[in-house]
């Protein structure tokens, strides 16, 4: 059976290039890498070792499949992420993101920043940081009554409590009790914190040490701990008795402690990364 001829005399085979060159005009964001990566002599498994974003995902975005990231805040940190391994400007792709997915994700809110703050005091997992201030807090009002009672036993007292602590009654206080003061200087509230945590929980502090990001905590039961924006400058400290998942949304400006030791895996600015963090010696999961 033959197929007529259009009016002008053209078949439809003889328009298809018309439009494949239309579509061309428009490469997608997928595309548009898949292309740059090819061109810079890259493979997929070159670029997931660059960036530490999964093989899958790359696969998944080249496709214009953005559903494996977990939505737009990761999708966003993976585009920019491989747009640079491949040696392409960022700021385009991720503009064209955001006008097909209907504009760049709005900040957190105040609000549960705050909530956030609340609701970690209530965790079933025991406070430490709160018990050791509490306890010293009560030494500390113990050994201001001995002092002022004048009895010795007050003085050996104050020597061991110097450690954490700033004595109330400096004036009446023994010479040999002063002079040990220098020798352990008072430390921060956060090392504290890491240093008096039991070897059977996991203790996990995160700084934005070189700019701010989002980031996101989670206790073994999938609970959620934090869910915000951490300034330059900021910390917080999670505790839990099994593990804590994390989630970066700029893993390169933050510095981790897990279990009182640093983390030294060098994240790259921009990489959104998953980690999760156990007792024991720090491993990410």
């Amino acid at each position: 059976m033959s197929i007529g001829n259009s009016p002008d005399g053209n078949s439809p085979e003889d328009e298809r290039p018309f439009e494949d060159d239309r579509e061309a005009e428009q490469l997608s964001i997928g595309r548009v890498l898949r292309q740059a990566r090819i061109e810079a002599g890259l493979s997929v498994d070159d670029v997931s070792s660059a960036t530490r974003v999964r093989v899958a995902i790359i696969h998944a975005i080249e496709q214009d499949d953005f559903a494996p990231c977990g939505g737009d805040v990761y999708a966003r940190g993976h585009i920019r992420t491989v747009a640079r391994a491949v040696h392409l400007d960022p700021v385009p792709l991720l503009a064209r993101y955001d006008a097909d997915h209907g504009g760049r994700p709005a900040p957190t809110p105040a609000a549960p920043l705050f909530e956030a703050e609340r609701i970690r005091p209530e965790r079933r997992g025991p406070n430490w940081t709160a018990a050791m201030v509490a306890a010293i807090v009560a030494v500390i009002g113990f050994v201001g009554f001995t002092v002022v009672k004048g009895s010795d036993g007050g003085d050996n007292t104050k020597t061991q409590v110097a450690e954490g602590s700033t004595p109330t009654a400096g004036k009446s206080a023994p010479p040999r009790s002063h002079t040990s003061k220098p020798a352990d200087p008072k430390p921060d509230p956060s090392d504290s914190a890491i240093a008096a945590a039991p070897q059977d929980k996991v203790t996990v502090q995160v700084s934005a040490t070189d700019g701010r990001s989002w980031i996101s905590a989670k206790d073994h039961n999938g609970r959620m701990l934090f869910d915000g924006l951490l300034k330059k400058g900021d910390s917080k400290t999670f505790q839990d008795n099994t593990k804590i998942n994390l989630i970066l949304g700029d893993a390169g400006a933050i510095q981790l402690y897990v279990n009182g030791k640093k983390i030294e895996d060098a994240f790259q600015p921009g990489a959104v990364e998953r980690l999760t963090y156990t007792k024991g010696d720090p491993q990410v999961g």
